[in-house]
């Protein structure tokens, strides 16, 4: 009694983990064997797949139709022209006409929507005190304006906190564009253009600017009268790129442009980009299933589906001229009473006329053996007199 009183004991205070097939690493598991045969269709497979998304993708890239026109330097008078601090002096003069023709003509025809976008080059919005000056609270709710810790710069004035606060919305892109073509205005459809999940939820209904833009002018002005969950622009804006180089829409056209029109453009030249030397871009895109133009797609399949199909070719070549021997195969002799000469060292081995001995088992049991100049392994026993020899 006290024997069995002991033991379950033992068992009640055992640290033992409780048994499973998890803990013990038992469970059913995938471990596919890599044959040459398997991996040339593996690569095949991959190579089917990807060459012809790529050359879709290509196809669908090339069909759109692009304009992209840089106008900061052209939209330069030529008496400020002649170095940076002019140009600096006319951007930032209340005094200046900041009013810029351009023209061109549409390449192809242009069907409808038609997106309209200003790219900005060497400006670095993911710079780490950029993007952190913003206070998300602030932009949610009216009850939360006083909230501007985060903001470090433009944060509040002499009259109070400002609505929106920070860097981001201090320097809100402010060139404007208006389209025209024989002399009959194209109209530019603004709403939209912001990301749904931005207005319903990262901008309050109930926020209107305040104090903004009152002190040191950095971009563009916002309504009062408009909450902030209506003004686009801003919420374009304020969705930081990652690269230097970016674009940010600013528009719809909604019919079609035929070709060779003549588009006129009028642009209200506003936005700084001279003191830090950076480039400033009209850009005019359609779209297709893939989206805007963009080539990088269709050749990254291209480039993984050719890499493949050489692969496969190379492997397919390596496994017919040198193939890779994935067992031990021991072949009979054409004794009709079948059988191996092993000088006795070996017990006999029944295999049929011409026929072949898979399993190496046998040959393990009371083998001799040992490794030639060639590197081959010397089996202790002999076919015909002659020694047999096996790759390791």
């Amino acid at each position: 009694m006290n024997a069995a009183g002991s033991d379950g004991a033992d068992k009640m205070h055992s640290k033992k983990p409780k048994y499973s097939m998890f803990t013990q690493q038992e469970l059913p598991a995938f471990k596919p064997i890599l044959t040459p045969g398997r991996v040339i269709t593996l690569f095949v497979s991959i190579a089917v797949i990807c060459i012809p998304i790529g050359l879709a993708c290509l196809y669908a890239s090339e069909n759109v139709v692009e304009i992209v026109d840089r106008y900061d330097k052209d939209c330069i008078p030529s008496s400020y022209s002649t170095n940076t601090d002019d140009m600096i002096s006319y951007i930032q003069s209340s005094t200046t006409n900041k009013t810029c023709i351009k023209k061109f003509t549409v390449p192809k025809k242009m069907k409808h929507p038609i997106y309209i976008y200003y790219q900005l080059d060497n400006f670095y919005q993911n710079h780490r005190r950029f993007v952190q000056s913003r206070s998300d609270n602030q932009l949610r709710s009216k009850e939360n304006e006083d909230k501007v810790t985060g903001c470090l710069l433009e944060a509040s004035n002499s009259d109070g906190p400002i609505v929106p606060c920070g860097l981001i919305a201090w320097s809100l892109f402010n060139d404007t564009y208006a389209f025209s073509s024989n002399n009959v205005t194209i109209q530019v459809n603004k709403k939209g253009i912001a990301w749904e999940s931005d207005t319903q939820f990262k901008f309050g209904y109930d926020v209107y600017p305040k104090n903004f833009q009152s002190g040191v002018i950095g971009g563009a002005k916002l309504d009062e009268k408009i909450p902030l969950s209506e003004q686009e622009d801003l919420i374009v804006w304020m969705r930081t790129a990652v690269l230097p180089s970016f674009r940010k829409l600013y528009g719809k056209i909604e019919e079609d442009l035929d070709a060779n029109q003549k588009i006129t453009v009028v642009i209200q030249n506003n936005y700084n980009t001279y003191s830090f030397g950076g480039d400033k871009k009209l850009v005019l895109s359609t779209t297709t299933w893939i989206g805007g133009k963009n080539d990088y797609i269709g050749l990254a399949f291209l480039t993984v589906g050719g890499l493949s199909f050489s692969l496969a070719i190379i492997f397919n070549l390596l496994y017919l001229f040198r193939p890779r021997l994935s067992r031990v195969q021991l072949c009979g002799n054409s004794d009709p009473d079948g059988g191996w000469e092993r000088g006795g060292v070996f017990e006999q081995a029944e295999v049929e006329p011409g026929g072949c001995l898979d399993s190496i088992e046998l040959l393990f049991q009371k083998q001799t053996f040992e490794f030639d100049d060639l590197g081959l392994l010397s089996l202790g026993f002999s076919r015909s007199g002659q020694q047999q020899n096996l790759l390791t």
